[in-house]
């Protein structure tokens, strides 16, 4: 049984930098650099609650990058505040 690092998360909807760069085929030291270029043009930013890219998001980023979709992807509008209604 192969035991997996914190730092390291392979699945679900938040995969950390490292896994989204395995999944798109790019090596993770360059994925950082190419990732501030393509926040610019919407690629979905890291999450500040879940602490990753939501994995939906990037994939219909990418969908709309090369014509297959015309859907805009929204992003998070900031920080929650949840003490906020008391």
């Amino acid at each position: 049984m192969t035991r997996r690092s914190d730092t390291f998360r392979y699945e679900g909807a938040f995969p950390c930098e490292a896994e989204v760069a395995r999944r798109l085929s790019q090596d993770a030291k360059s994925w950082t650099a190419k990732a501030h270029m393509l926040e610019r043009e919407g690629l979905p930013r890291i999450d500040p609650i879940m602490g990753g890219r939501y994995w939906p998001a990037v994939q219909a980023f990418w969908h709309r990058r090369y014509g297959l979709s015309t859907v805009q992807v929204s992003q998070p509008d900031g920080e929650e505040n949840l003490d906020a209604l008391r």
